[in-house]
């Protein structure tokens, strides 16, 4: 292998926003070190898989891609691959016996470690750096980010709820939050670099405490905002616990953060939620969505919800299906339960409902939020949008892609506009997911 490529290190990225700002990390890390991130993964001589274990087929996936790099290593001895993220932090030296493809692991508190594991490896042998640590929030990195559009800040990382199905709180630890001001700064980078959106992230962001600063998320939301007055600014996820009114009037006060909201529910049954362990009832969740409402009366609200919980009956699953009617949610990110080992659910209850129940229930789900989601958005014909324009349109580079203030994905003809601009668009069409239309002046 030439020196280039093995110097050079291609990431994978699956899951979620989170994964995505820790390869930002990780990319930062590696390139200190003199390391060289390839465009390709053919170029490169290291392969990390940055990896997410919340969901079964983001598993799946991952082990179908170690397969893959297995038999690039047949051919290429002294390709690295390396695995990092929730993954490896969840099922532990396992990997090596169940991966032979995999030379070292990395957990979400120890990516700082990654350019040393690299090193190590070529000296010899299968390495791991999996130790929790509850002070590292990567204060003082500054990610790679791509593009110059929209930017991820990560303001807190772990979670301490105990959500039953979840093994967050297993592969990421304990709730730290990023210091007040180390926020601000990179916010202020983010700006001159003319960043035009940007979005905090955390498992459960809207728990963030500088306890030092006495400022909870609602105050650290507003001096975002205030930081970058010209950039939209979102955030994601909340937890429907912690929503605060004083959260929700800072949403309100500030013109620039986006009017949506994601609020996970995950079952509209109040059984079904004492049994995930979700510290609220389905009234104190529909008080919650009535509070935001009150305050953001043209709010756009998305959810999680799982399908066939462990216990669940058909009254709990009509429940689910009646609150998607009764709170119509922009959109939903929607799944059947899947058990996943060392989860008070797997440890606790028998995953009892059959995949074949758990498959008809979630499709009935996704129907009708199909269909909500058609209705809301069909609402928006005739009407001129203001949208950020992110990439090429997937269909056509003589369309754009860009979002609403409220996250509707708008496709729209091209004409002068590149990704970056901010512009209205008169809608001229509608599918249960996409809106579409032409530039207006």
């Amino acid at each position: 292998m030439h020196t280039g490529k093995r110097n050079a290190f291609f990431i994978h990225t699956f899951g979620c926003q989170m994964n995505q700002a820790d390869s930002g990390i990780i990319s930062a890390l590696l390139q200190e070190e003199g390391y060289i991130q390839a465009e390709h993964e053919l170029d490169a001589g290291i392969v990390l898989l940055n990896t997410c274990a919340v969901r079964e087929n983001a598993v799946d996936r991952v082990e179908h891609f170690l397969q893959h790099l297995q038999g690039r290593k047949k051919r290429e001895k002294e390709l690295i691959v390396g695995v990092a993220g929730c993954i490896p932090q969840y099922k532990r030296e396992e990997m090596f016996s169940l991966y032979p493809a995999i030379d070292f692991l990395a957990g979400p508190d120890t990516y700082r470690t990654i350019p040393k594991l690299v090193e190590q490896v070529r000296r010899g042998g299968k390495l791991s750096s999996l130790e929790f640590n509850s002070e590292e929030t990567y204060e003082g990195v500054e990610p790679v980010r791509n593009g110059v559009t929209s930017a991820f800040v990560p303001v807190m990382r772990g979670c301490n709820n105990r959500c039953a199905y979840c093994v967050v709180p297993f592969t990421r630890g304990r709730e730290r939050s990023q210091p007040f001001t180390s926020v601000l700064r990179e916010v202020e980078k983010l700006v001159s670099m003319g960043y035009r959106e940007i979005t905090l992230l955390g498992q459960n962001v809207n728990s963030y405490c500088d306890l030092e600063k006495g400022c909870d998320f609602s105050a650290l939301l507003d001096a975002v905002s205030r930081e970058a007055p010209l950039a939209r600014i979102r955030f994601t996820t909340s937890h429907p616990k912690d929503i605060s009114e004083s959260l929700v009037r800072t949403i309100a006060s500030r013109p620039n953060i986006c009017n949506a909201l994601h609020l996970p529910v995950q079952s509209g049954s109040s059984k079904m939620l004492g049994r995930m362990n979700r510290g609220h009832t389905i009234d104190e969740y529909m008080e919650k969505i009535a509070l935001i409402r009150s305050l953001l009366p043209d709010v756009a609200l998305s959810t999680d919800i799982i399908a066939g919980f462990c216990g669940e009956q058909e009254e709990d699953h009509q429940a689910s299906l009646d609150l998607l009617d009764n709170v119509r949610f922009d959109s939903a990110y929607m799944f059947f339960y899947s058990a996943r080992p060392g989860t008070l659910a797997a440890e606790t209850f028998d995953d009892d409902v059959p995949e074949s129940v758990k498959k008809r229930r979630l499709q009935e789900i996704i129907d009708l939020q199909n269909h909500i989601s058609a209705e809301l958005f069909q609402k928006a014909i005739g009407t001129a949008v203001e949208v950020l324009a992110e990439s090429e349109s997937r269909r056509s580079p003589e369309q754009l892609m860009g979002r609403t203030a409220g996250n509707r994905a708008v496709v729209f003809d091209r004409e002068l506009y590149q990704p970056g601009d901010l512009l209205h668009v008169m809608i001229t069409g509608a599918t249960s997911a996409t809106l579409t239309g032409r530039p207006v002046p």
